[in-house]
């Protein structure tokens, strides 16, 4: 199963751009008045390039093999069997065989942090009058459960968890003894 993780505003503010960039684009064919023209479409064009390559590109795709991390500029690939340590700090770091892989995306800010511990926090019960409401043992488990996680913190949770399955089966296959059939 594949899986891709990315920054859901990045990805809606790189395809807002791109529609905007082809509606330009459009716009400079249909009205083209020269040299002007040509800058306004190259300038346009750069800038795009760099949406793309900062807003569209970054990703992590966990597969059933390994994880491939796309940065802007850089691909890296990582068996799963093969990750040792992943942490959260701003950003992803995947720790494999000596070697290190930062994820440019998700990222995790102090304000989300923060607004993630607030929101595993129980209502104020003080004072005369309740403002909010009262949650259900349900709802109060699920607020415990998310307590202090961010959207980067599950997705380093759901690495490490396949990675320790990849790990599980591949000391599982070791253990296998093949017979092959005689010449």
């Amino acid at each position: 199963m594949k899986q891709v993780f990315r920054s859901r505003t990045a990805l809606v503010l790189g395809w807002i751009w791109m529609a905007f960039a082809a509606f330009n684009a459009v716009d400079l064919i249909v009205r083209y008045s020269g040299p002007s023209s040509l800058v306004a479409a190259a300038v346009l064009g750069v800038l795009t390039a760099l949406v793309f390559v900062a807003c569209l590109r970054p990703a992590v795709i966990l597969t059933e093999d390994g994880v491939l991390v796309r940065n802007p500029l850089r691909n890296a690939s990582v068996p799963l069997a093969g990750v040792d340590e992943v942490v959260v700090s701003h950003a992803i770091k995947i720790t494999s065989g000596g070697e290190s892989v930062r994820c440019w995306t998700p990222q995790t800010s102090a304000r989300e942090r923060a607004a993630a511990v607030r929101r595993g926090t129980s209502a104020n019960t003080g004072g005369r009058y309740k403002t909010e409401p009262t949650r259900s043992k349900g709802e109060q488990a699920a607020a415990e459960a998310l307590a202090g996680r961010t959207h980067a913190d599950w997705v380093a949770e759901q690495i490490t968890e396949r990675a320790e399955v990849a790990k599980r089966a591949a000391v599982r296959n070791a253990g296998r003894v093949t017979a092959e059939p005689a010449d």
